[in-house]
């Protein structure tokens, strides 16, 4: 059920979303804030004990509210969702943003604790914050390494998950997948994968994080113009001490250049078969990301309950939320719908 959402709607939408925000977020001061940045901002960030980890998150909306987790990707954080969060709070749901495991203020609660960047760890994140929050079930929406953990514990743990929004679809993969070659052109798509591989890789990503993740988010939108003060604020989530080894490992994985934990074995057997997704789902696409993805037909029948997919034009990139928030936060209104 292919839908098109054009640019003309998007900016009306667009301005909906910012004046809402600023009603709701304080505004940096105009001597603090540099031409076209956001103001938007979330309020003071909370931490809670969860699985392993003591997570970072914002909230907003009421405590009462549908719950809702927004999962970001890499290499971005919660302020992908930072004009997103308002309007869902507005509409009365309660939205959680955590940071993912090595982001932000997000930390190992033990340093003994392998750092582990597989997919299933990254998703076994959530259902631990879930019962951390007393959440029983809530709507999944993400994109990146987020729409992926939201269609491992839609795929996995279906009794948590309401619904979801995934951009770039079904993104479920395993360790023999990975290991198969693609075209020429897809590979080069994937050159940072590679580049991981190394250790000369792994140093260099440590070093210059922050030039690495402004060129990945270049490359993956190539028509947003986003400014200095709108990166710096999400590169400052790069700094955390298990930044470096929890991307490195993730991409590691994928290629089976590295080893998980068994604790996750039967989990990736099951992910390995590319289980279908049977809670309702709204796929969404930008029509100008510029990152590795499938076309939305390649991926529709693994979403069996009821499922619409959105093509966002106005030369939206990878970083759906950010670049349109309006279209993103409606997808999630609509879903809850189904």
């Amino acid at each position: 059920m292919p839908e098109t959402v054009n640019q003309n709607r998007r900016h009306m939408m667009a301005a909906t979303v910012m004046t809402i925000a600023a009603a709701q977020f304080p505004k940096a001061g105009a001597a603090d804030a540099p031409a076209g940045a956001t103001s938007s901002q979330f309020g003071p960030l909370k931490q809670v004990n969860a699985g392993l980890l003591n997570v970072g998150y914002a909230e907003a909306g009421p405590a009462g509210g549908p719950p809702l987790v927004l999962l970001h990707g890499w290499p971005y954080d919660i302020y992908s969702f930072v004009d997103v969060a308002p309007v869902l709070a507005s509409a009365g749901y309660r939205v959680i943003v955590p940071y993912l495991r090595g982001y932000g203020t997000t930390r190992f609660l033990s340093t003994e604790t392998f750092r582990n960047g597989q997919p299933a760890a990254v998703a076994s994140d959530v259902p631990a914050l879930m019962d951390a929050l007393r959440i029983d079930k809530a709507i999944l929406a993400g994109f990146d390494w987020g729409a992926r953990t939201a269609n491992i514990v839609a795929a996995l743990w279906p009794e948590r998950c309401k619904a979801t929004v995934s951009v770039s679809g079904y993104l479920i993969g395993n360790q023999e997948a990975g290991k198969l070659p693609l075209p020429p052109k897809a590979e080069l798509e994937w050159w940072y994968q590679f580049y991981f591989a190394t250790e000369r890789g792994r140093a260099g990503y440590d070093k210059y994080r922050h030039d690495f993740a402004k060129l990945i988010w270049q490359l993956a939108s190539p028509q947003w113009k986003f400014d200095d003060a709108t990166f710096d604020r999400s590169a400052a989530s790069f700094d955390n001490p298990d930044h470096v080894a929890i991307v490195i490992h993730n991409y590691r994985w994928r290629l089976g250049l590295a080893q998980g934990e068994p604790r996750y074995d039967d989990l990736e057997k099951k992910l390995a078969g590319g289980p279908v997704i049977t809670v309702p789902t709204i796929t969404l696409e930008g029509d100008a990301n510029g990152a590795p993805h499938q076309d939305p037909s390649a991926y529709a029948k693994k979403f069996s309950g009821k499922y619409a997919h959105r093509t966002i034009t106005g030369g939206i990139g990878h970083n759906l939320p950010q670049e349109a928030p309006q279209a993103f936060a409606q997808a999630v209104i609509d879903v809850d719908r189904f």
